[in-house]
């Protein structure tokens, strides 16, 4: 993505966003232009409002796992197929039967790791975007999307083994599929792949994230208005299009190396590269992208349509402050 060459002027007072207040743009009530030559999107934080870490990390979690839990169920069928193209060597046939199976038992793990993720994301990118210049805003987004993702990671791995393995025919139930791979693999097998894992996801999370926030910044700042829900979901189906093309080899390894199972086929996330190039051709780490693309852009758009809905909803369900406390 290039970069952005839009600043904000921000002279007088801005409405509140209906949102959280991550990224306000202020009106201005002068003639209005734009500032080139900035790295990326600027934006303005107020100031003026205390930054209230508790309620920003509840309102996370909430609308992390709505999101997350909505986004999962609607596609899942998709994530399914894509597993099973990216699990098969050489020309193997995709069953197209049980598209659904390990869905009820990755809900258990997609809830908590969805909301753990937002909610880490959120406060995190607000203490930074109050801590950096605003043509870092970008670096803020960045740098929040990883810290998220290895927080949600401890959660999300465990739950992606189960998925994976139960998606490619090898257990019929999570509860199975959990006590199965403790007894053969240990309690390290829950985290089989968990170093391709992170290769994959941090910059995913970071990349998806911060191309959604900076798009969001130079749209409203072009508007100079919020954004409708209809807005956001096609910037998130964007950037999650795009993030998931650029991340698919990277999703190849880590799929690979999780259902391999006790096998032990591949050493480590090298030898796994060197072997599935060797054997199978570099075409082979792309396997899976057209269900990839069209998964994590649906998804994109579904979740973070949700996501700032229900963002939305809860900022509007704040208590209203009393006039005492508007004093104090």
């Amino acid at each position: 993505m290039g970069p952005f060459t839009l600043a904000i002027d921000a002279k007088g007072s801005s409405k509140v966003p209906s949102g959280f207040a991550d990224a306000p743009i202020r009106k201005m009530q002068n003639s209005s232009h734009l500032k080139a030559r900035k790295a990326f999107a600027s934006m303005s934080v107020q100031e003026e409002k205390p930054f209230d870490f508790l309620r920003t990390l509840f309102e996370g979690v909430i609308a992390g796992g709505t999101a997350g839990v909505v986004v999962e169920t609607a596609l899942y069928p998709i994530d399914t197929i894509k597993t099973r193209l990216q699990a098969a060597r050489g020309g193997g046939k995709i069953i197209l039967k049980g598209l659904y199976s390990g869905l009820a038992g990755n809900l258990a793990g997609v809830l908590p790791a969805s909301a753990l993720f937002v909610g880490v994301y959120e406060p995190t990118k607000q203490k930074l975007l109050r801590m950096f210049p605003e043509n870092l805003s970008a670096v803020a987004h960045l740098t929040a999307g990883a810290i998220g993702g290895v927080a949600a990671s401890l959660i999300r791995v465990p739950t992606e083994v189960v998925k994976q393995r139960m998606q490619t025919g090898q257990f019929t139930s999570a509860p199975d599929a959990v006590r199965l791979i403790v007894s053969k693999e240990g309690f390290k097998g829950l985290y089989a792949g968990y170093g391709s894992f992170l290769l994959r996801d941090l910059p995913f999370d970071a990349i998806q994230f911060c191309i959604y926030e900076q798009l969001r910044i130079g749209y409203k700042a072009a508007a100079r208005r919020e954004l409708n829900d209809p807005e956001n979901a096609i910037i998130g189906a964007f950037a999650g299009a795009l993030t998931g093309a650029i991340t698919t080899p990277l999703d190849v390894i880590k799929t690979r190396l999780m259902v391999q199972g006790s096998a032990n086929r591949y050493k480590g996330i090298f030898d796994c590269v060197q072997t599935v190039v060797r054997e199978e051709g570099p075409a082979a780490l792309l396997k899976g992208i057209e269900p990839r693309v069209l998964w994590i852009g649906i998804g994109g758009s579904i979740f973070f349509g949700v996501l700032e809905s229900t963002k939305r909803y809860l900022v509007q369900r704040r208590p209203t402050p009393t006039q005492d406390q508007k004093q104090d």
